[in-house]
């Protein structure tokens, strides 16, 4: 049995998908942009702000779950420009206070809307 998840604390989808997908005890984030879901916007800033609006796009998916970053065994990041890992992993590793998940990070030719960084997650119960 899977079930959406939804919140209107994230962005919502621009495209037919959802933010996530709980199956069983397993979490299926989509990948989050950074957009801002108070107005819609593209975050255009700096590559660390926009990694922080992901991040906390995530965070919220999480939440309406009833998870957190404690429950991620996995994500994967998607970056425009592999000269902005540092920057992206700073602010990324600063979400994960216990074990840190499996992941894998590869630069992109392209991201939706023309972000600089995409992560998806998978989080169990």
């Amino acid at each position: 049995m899977k079930k959406a998840i939804k919140t209107d604390k994230a962005p919502a989808p621009i495209g037919p998908y959802n933010q996530a997908i709980m199956a069983g005890n397993m979490l299926y984030v989509s990948g989050q942009v950074p957009i801002n879901a108070a107005n819609g916007e593209l975050e255009k800033g700096d590559v660390k702000e926009q990694t922080r609006m992901v991040m906390e796009n995530l965070k919220a998916i999480l939440k309406e779950a009833g998870l957190d970053f404690s429950n991620v065994v996995k994500c994967s990041i998607f970056i425009s420009d592999m000269k902005d890992f540092p920057k992206i992993n700073e602010v990324y590793g600063s979400y994960f206070t216990d074990i840190a998940p499996a992941r894998e990070t590869v630069q992109v030719a392209g991201l939706p809307l023309g972000a600089d960084v995409e992560i998806s997650c998978i989080a169990i119960v």
